[in-house]
This record gives structure tokens, C-alpha cells and sequence, in this order.
């Protein structure tokens, strides 16, 4: 097994369900995690290699200072969907989590979005997913694509996006990974494979790609076998 190098991680979207695993994922594996979240009561870690600080993701100002000195952002960043109005946290934490980077000069991020983002992909999706949960999702899905695209402009920063399917609130498994360059990963004719897969395995499988750059700039939909 390849030695993993140990990394500074600073974790945007540390308190969310996928962000906790992740965190406590990071700090098993030995890296130093700089955890930024809004409120720090809400992450019950407590670890000699983790650092919580409390900054605003919407301004590049108050996380530079904390993504200074960092080798890698991993945002698990996530916004409920609005029947009302455009979800626009994705683009907007997204544009400050860049700026900010590119100030302290540090150049690689992952993140996660969804399968599905872009609208034309879901067309293989079953009937319940087509036409149920992706139009209740859609202003989320929107702005996720928005951001992804926004990412596929920037040439100075290494990013990934990883795109799960459903999440289910469970650990990680020992599953193998399924992957695919894409917006789901398709089964031998062409159907998206698997439904959801565990918040501990998406928060695994971006850990795995501290050490990989199979992934730099591109999106990748994920699940397990």
C-alpha cells in the first residue's frame, strides 16, 4: 500500500453530516486538519492535529487568513434546495474560497457536488428520480453546475469536483469504488448504477485523492460496487 503523505487540510464545511466523517477520516489518516466552520460548538472534535476556526465562507478576506500555509481546501459545503428563490451558495462560497485561495497562493481544492448536475443527464434516471427528486432539487443541482462550470475556467487552480448519488447518513465501507468522467456512473448499457452511497464513503473517497492527481481538473461521479 502506497504511504500516504501527510497533508494540511483546511475543511470548508466541517460541522455537515459528510464534512464530520470527513474530518475525523483526516485526522485517522494523520493529517494536520484546519477545520472552518460558522459555528465552532458544533463540531464535538476534539484532536491534537485539529484546529477549528470560525470564519465567514462568503468572504474571501476572513479565509485567507486560514487557508494560509495550507496544502489543500476540501469543501463538503452543502445548501438546502429553495422552491422560491435561485440556491446561490455554491457559486458565491465557491468565488470567495478561489479568491481567497489565490491569495495565499494555494492551488488545489475538492469538492463535492451530485450526480445530475447537469440537466440533461438525469434523462437515463428512473421515473421516481426524473421526475420526483430531481425537479424538488433542481435549484440546488443549478447552482452546483453553475459553480462546476465557473470551476472549468480557472487555470491556475488544481480542482476536483466529486459527485455522489443519494447520501445515506452511514460510516465508510470497505467498498470498492465505482467512478466515471461524467454525471453518474452508468452501469454496461449506459444507466446509472446504485442510488446512494454512505456519507463516510464520499468523505474516503476525497481523502483518497490527496495523493492522486487521476482527478485534477475534472469532475468525477462516484459510488460503491
Amino acid at each position: 500500500m502506497a504511504v500516504s503523505l501527510k497533508m494540511k487540510i483546511a475543511v470548508v464545511g466541517a460541522t455537515g453530516q459528510t464534512g464530520q466523517y470527513l474530518v475525523n477520516q483526516a485526522l485517522q489518516q494523520g493529517h494536520m486538519v484546519t477545520a472552518i466552520v460558522r459555528n465552532p460548538g458544533k463540531l464535538a472534535v476534539h484532536h491534537d492535529n485539529l484546529k477549528v476556526v470560525e470564519a465567514d465562507i462568503f468572504s474571501a478576506d476572513t479565509l485567507k487568513t486560514h487557508f494560509k500555509g495550507q496544502d489543500v481546501i476540501i469543501s463538503c459545503l452543502g445548501f438546502p434546495a429553495s422552491f422560491f428563490s435561485a440556491v446561490t451558495g455554491y457559486t458565491l462560497s465557491m468565488n470567495s474560497v478561489i479568491s481567497a485561495m489565490r491569495e495565499v497562493r494555494v492551488n488545489r481544492i475538492i469538492t463535492m457536488t451530485s450526480w445530475y448536475t447537469d440537466p440533461t443527464s438525469g434523462a437515463q434516471s428512473s421515473c421516481l428520480i426524473r421526475f420526483l427528486l430531481l425537479p424538488m432539487i433542481r435549484s440546488v443541482l443549478a447552482n452546483m453546475n453553475e459553480m462546476e462550470q465557473s470551476l472549468q475556467k480557472t487555470e491556475d487552480i488544481n480542482w476536483t469536483v466529486v459527485r455522489p448519488p443519494g447520501l445515506k447518513n452511514q460510516p465508510a465501507t470497505a467498498q470498492e469504488f465505482l467512478t466515471h468522467e461524467g454525471y453518474f456512473v452508468p452501469d454496461s448499457s449506459g444507466n446509472p448504477v446504485g442510488s446512494a452511497v454512505a456519507r463516510g464513503d464520499v468523505a474516503r473517497f476525497m481523502l483518497s485523492l490527496l495523493n492522486s492527481n487521476a482527478w485534477v481538473k475534472k469532475g468525477v461521479a462516484m459510488t460503491t460496487k
